[in-house]
């Protein structure tokens, strides 16, 4: 379970670094700075997995961090 958690974790970091990047682009200038669609572009079905495959990380974040915070109270 642990190379998941790191997976996850990965994914995680990759996609909020992502959508920072697009905010940033969108207040400096309206740029597209959506890291993704720069490399991954020219592939739409590997750039759409990889958005589902984020979003999938992002769920099972939220699904460990009640866990944890359950974990903490007891």
């Amino acid at each position: 379970m642990k190379g998941w958690n790191g997976i996850v974790c990965i994914l995680v970091v990759v996609g909020a670094i992502n959508w920072g990047l697009v905010g940033l682009g969108m207040l400096f200038g309206g740029s597209d700075w959506n890291v993704v669609k720069l490399i991954f572009g020219t592939w739409q079905p590997v750039e759409a997995i990889i958005y589902v495959l984020v979003g999938i990380a992002g769920i099972m974040h939220i699904k460990s961090c009640r866990a944890n915070s359950g974990s903490m109270m007891m």
